[in-house]
């Protein structure tokens, strides 16, 4: 996903389609939380003039992550719509979005992915359904997870004595 500006620039005021694969491993060196990387397909278009490039890009793959319940590994998809721009001279533009300076003849693509993709991360990732062994436990002495249902339905029999003396004293039970 690189480009040298001469490349681009055969496509000025034409149609420049974008549609690769990329193998974005890499990113697990960066942030350790994340298990595995699926290739990530990079489709859409640039529109080129002489001052800038600018990137209309469809980013879709999922990354394998731990859930924070149980620690087994969660699909997360990732499918993001992103506009990419790149100055190709040192002018000064007051736009409202995020420029990248280009920096000596080729514009590199991969890491404004790598970074798209380390901000798709969610703080916490839960899995649907698990009912393995594998993973952390969810139960053990003097503890287990509960979910929110089963806690709202459950009564603390440390209070039961109070709700029977709440019963006796409320004149609207009468």
């Amino acid at each position: 996903m690189k480009w040298t500006l001469s490349q681009l620039q055969k496509y000025r005021s034409k149609d420049f389609p974008v549609d690769e694969t990329v193998n974005m491993e890499e990113i697990i060196k960066i942030d350790p939380t994340i298990r595995r990387v699926s290739p990530i397909r990079v489709t859409g278009r640039a529109d080129i003039d002489s001052s800038k490039v600018t990137f209309h890009l469809k980013i879709k793959g999922y990354l394998v992550l731990p859930c924070s319940r149980t620690l087994v590994d969660v699909n997360f998809p990732i499918d993001v719509e992103t506009t990419e721009t790149f100055l190709l001279k040192g002018l000064d533009y007051e736009l409202e979005e995020e420029v990248h300076q280009v920096k000596g003849e080729v514009i590199d693509l991969l890491p404004v992915i790598q970074e798209i993709l380390l901000l798709e991360v969610p703080m916490q990732v839960f899995c649907e359904d698990y009912t393995g062994t594998d993973g952390a436990p969810q139960s053990g002495k003097d503890w287990e997870v509960i979910h929110e249902q089963e806690k709202q339905d459950k009564i603390d029999p440390r209070l039961a004595g109070l709700a029977k003396l709440l019963d006796q004293n409320d004149p609207s039970s009468q």
